[in-house]
């Protein structure tokens, strides 16, 4: 995955969500792919790739909320590359993301992007989460 405008590129894993909690790997650099749900270039539902952010830095999604709309993000599938356009970023607390689950990850709708990453460090963990939505183009 690439958000040439964040500089950003990272490897991305397939990763299951047991119990309704998707772990990204362990490996900060890396993005986890929810296999459960749309596949790349399906044409359907919400493509789900989650990362960590570190506050101190070095995670793979560090600045994702940074990301404009409009933005180009690329997945390089076996099957070539496909593009997305950032339409929305939205910071949401953990409740929020919570009641609002169903629809950001629905499996129904066209394809769609949705890039996760945690937000808001307190001192001993993540406040809040930011959601990034894009388009195939």
């Amino acid at each position: 995955m690439r958000i040439a405008s964040l500089a950003v590129t990272a490897p991305v894993d397939p990763v299951k969500a047991p119990g309704g909690t998707l772990t990204p790997p362990a490996d900060a650099t890396r993005l986890g792919w929810w296999a459960d749900g749309a596949m790349p270039g399906s044409g359907t539902g919400a493509v789900l790739l989650a990362g960590h952010t570190l506050h101190n830095g070095g995670g793979a999604l560090d600045d994702l909320e940074d990301v404009d709309r409009g933005s180009r993000v690329v997945l390089r599938t076996d099957d070539g590359m496909l593009r997305y356009q950032v339409t929305r970023v939205t910071v949401l607390g953990k409740g929020e993301l919570s009641q609002r689950s169903d629809h950001l990850f629905r499996q129904t709708g066209p394809e769609r992007l949705v890039l996760m990453t945690c937000e808001d460090w307190n001192g001993s963990g993540y406040d809040s989460n930011v959601v990034v939505v894009g388009r195939r183009v």
